[in-house]
Parts: C-alpha cells; sequence; structure tokens
C-alpha cells in the first residue's frame, strides 16, 4: 500500500538527548535512575577529579539541621529531621559512609538534644526513630549497590555483545567513508536484529546490511550467524554471487538447526542488502537485494533510489527451488554515499499513523546544504528525523548505515 504523504514534525522530543552518531539515545518512557546510563552518568555528576563527592550534601544537611535546631526557639525542634541524613546519603553514597552518617546522625540527635532543658527535649519516641531510620538507610543503600552492580555487569554484557555482532570500524575501513547507527526498540538491549558490517578483501570490499524477521535473542543469534559467514565469505569468495549464496545457505542452515532444537523462531528470515565496491569498477558498485528496501544514492546534485531488483529474502530461497537473487551492477558517481536503512526508518510513523518520508527529507535537505551527502551528516540527519517523527517511542529496531567510496 502506498504511504501517503505527510509533513515530518519538528517538535521536540521529549526527555530525549540526541547524541553523537556513534552514540546510543536513552529511551524515554522510564524513571530516572533505572538504567545503566543513569546510575553511571549520576556518578559523574557527583565525582570531581576521577573521586566521589557525594559525602558533600549529606554532610552538609547534618549540619543544617544541627544549626537550625540550635538556632530556634524549644518550641520549633528539628532535630528529628536528622533522619533525612542517612537517608540521603543511602541515595547517593556507599554503604559505608551512609553508616557513617547513620551513626553521626545518632549521636549528633543526642548530644544537640541533650543541651536543650528538659522540657524541650524530644525524648526517647525521636531518638527511636533515628536509630531505625539510620539502620534502614544502610540497609537500603546495600540493596541499591548490589543492584547497581547487577546493572552495571549486565550493561558490560550486553555492551560485548553488542560490539561483536556490530563491530566498531576504523577510519576510512575498506577504502570507505563510512557511518552508522543502531537505536534498539527494546529499553534494556543494545542490540537486536538488525545487522551491518563491511568486510574489505582481495576481491574488494563488500559491505552488508540487514534485518533479522522478530525480535529477542533469537534473532541477535541469526544475525550473528550471517555476519560471520559473512566475514569470512566476503574475504575468500572472488564472485558477490558466491558471497549471496553462503548467506542463503547459512540461514537455512541456522533455521533447521533452531527448529531442530524445538524453538519457536525456527521459521525466521532476513531481508539484506549486499553491496560491493570493486576497484576495477571505479564507477560503479555490484548490488544484491534479499527482499530489503533498496540503497538511496545521494550526492550534492540530489537524491535517486538504486535500480536494484529485489530476490527473496533470506532463508526463503528454497519456495522457489533454482531461484536466487540476482547481482546486479549499478553506476555509482564518486560524490554519491549509498544509504541504507531497515524497517525502524521506512515503517515509521507519527501519532496520526503518517509514514516517514526519509528519502523526501534527506533530498531537503542536501538541498539546502550539499554537505549534507556526507555519510556522517546522513545518517544523524535521518535518525533524528526518524526519533522526531515518532516523538522518540521507536516500534522497530532502527538502523542507518552510510557508505562512500574514499578518493585519494
Amino acid at each position: 500500500m502506498r504511504a501517503r504523504p505527510c509533513r515530518v514534525s519538528l517538535r521536540r522530543v521529549r526527555g530525549r538527548v540526541l547524541r553523537p552518531v556513534s552514540g546510543r539515545p536513552g529511551r524515554p518512557g522510564r524513571p530516572f535512575g533505572t538504567s545503566p546510563e543513569d546510575v553511571a552518568h549520576r556518578r559523574r555528576l557527583l565525582s570531581v577529579g576521577g573521586r566521589s563527592i557525594a559525602w558533600v550534601i549529606p554532610l552538609l544537611l547534618f549540619a543544617g539541621i544541627l544549626l537550625t535546631d540550635l538556632g530556634t526557639g524549644g518550641d520549633f525542634r528539628v532535630i528529628s529531621w536528622i533522619v533525612l541524613v542517612p537517608g540521603i546519603a543511602a541515595a547517593i553514597c556507599g554503604v559505608w559512609s551512609t553508616a557513617v552518617f547513620g551513626v553521626l546522625a545518632i549521636g549528633g540527635y543526642v548530644v544537640v538534644d541533650g543541651a536543650w532543658p528538659h522540657q524541650y527535649q524530644s525524648g526517647l519516641p525521636d531518638f527511636i526513630l533515628v536509630a531505625v531510620g539510620s539502620l534502614l538507610a544502610t540497609l537500603a543503600c546495600m540493596v541499591r549497590i548490589g543492584g547497581e552492580r547487577r546493572m552495571l555487569h549486565m550493561r558490560d554484557i550486553a555492551e560485548t555483545t553488542r560490539r561483536t555482532v556490530l563491530r566498531p570500524f576504523p577510519v576510512g575501513w575498506g577504502g570507505l567513508d563510512h557511518a552508522g547507527v543502531y537505536l534498539s526498540a527494546d529499553i534494556d538491549a543494545r542490540v537486536g536484529g538488525d545487522f551491518y558490517d563491511i568486510q574489505p578483501g582481495p576481491h574488494g570490499t563488500r559491505v552488508l546490511l540487514g534485518d533479522v524477521q522478530g525480535k529477542g535473542l533469537g534473532s541477535v543469534e541469526t544475525a550473528a550467524a550471517l555476519l560471520s559467514t559473512f566475514r569470512e565469505a566476503a574475504y575468500h569468495e572472488p564472485d558477490l554471487a558466491t558471497v549471496a549464496q553462503r548467506l542463503e545457505v547459512r540461514m537455512v542452515r541456522h533455521r533447521r538447526h533452531t527448529a531442530a532444537l524445538g524453538r519457536s523462531d525456527g521459521d525466521r528470515f532476513a531481508t539484506a542488502v549486499l553491496i560491493g565496491f570493486r576497484d576495477e569498477l571505479p564507477d560503479a558498485v555490484e548490488a544484491v537485494v534479499f527482499g530489503h528496501e533498496p540503497p538511496l544514492a545521494v550526492s550534492p546534485a540530489g537524491v535517486r533510489p538504486v535500480p536494484a531488483r529485489g530476490g527473496l529474502p533470506l532463508g526463503l530461497g528454497e519456495l522457489v527451488p533454482g531461484s536466487s537473487a540476482p547481482v546486479q551492477r549499478v553506476a555509482l558517481a564518486h560524490d554519491e554515499t549509498l544509504l541504507m536503512v531497515t524497517d525502524g526508518v521506512t515503517e515509521c510513523r507519527d501519532s496520526s499513523g503518517c509514514f516517514y518520508r526519509h528519502a523526501d527529507e534527506v533530498a531537503r535537505a542536501v538541498a539546502a546544504d550539499p554537505r549534507n551527502a556526507e555519510p556522517r551528516r546522513l545518517v544523524a540527519l535521518v535518525r533524528d528525523g526518524t526519533l522526531r517523527h515518532c516523538g522518540g517511542r521507536l516500534a522497530d529496531d532502527t538502523t542507518v548505515f552510510a557508505v562512500r567510496r574514499l578518493w585519494h
């Protein structure tokens, strides 16, 4: 069905900080402090020169309560508020610091309350309140620290997984100027079924971008299987058609394996775009499209879709025996950038159900400033436009990837 035209919303995305292309924006709709990014950010805010200064806040509160209580009349006592000191410390300090502030709160209460005449003393009930509050604050801090450690550990595991599947590339890797961004629709995930890679080799540089059907760990596993095959085949195989065939075979083998295990994701497939850059073809590239959105060729002169006919998605080739996705040679000018996206962009909708037309926005941006055709600017433009259009609430994993030949 043809998407109806719509005007891209320019409203500000609430609660979202748009970071550089290599970064990962935070997710709206969750309380602050409940993600690994929030924990790390809070620790940075409460440190100077790598040393924590979180203890300053409860210490100032402690001194303020003592001075206020001593400086007011007997009819207005605030010494029982000292129970807030270990409570605040439990939220931002370590366990030992919280325990120390608990002891200080109890000692401060005894000393200051005892300095007042008997008729103005708060007495035993408030002492019990401060003592129990200090103990509970210390226990709560132990729970918080344990949770933060587990959260940060899981972040490290997720980051390692992300770097394994979506490995970083050196500048100019494979003779290409490149930029990419991945945004997960899952609040806590750092990687999903979208994947991309660049593999230089003796037969040229090959580029792969794809999207595994479905979500969850099964899609990550499938993406990892396809990438491992691509990295080997793209380096060793002289023909791009053989690389494409190896990817299809790997997808079929992976499906059979998961089906034999009795898993419900045994019917997965993947859409993908496979691009080959060869030195002997300076004005063209080879392309294989597996049921995916064809790339856009973007240059200062404008935007055009790459005229590449699509084949069946990876894993579905057995539905038409003997068929295979064709390798097509496509003209590509020296200043053109190939822009590839997954369906997180093409199927992005706003609150009224209107699709995001990224090609139109790219065309307007390039017409306004030809430098927007550069890969890094291009990726940032589409990323920000997608987030604006959906109000920061992604319905699917989203990947934007752009490559352009480097000319020396």
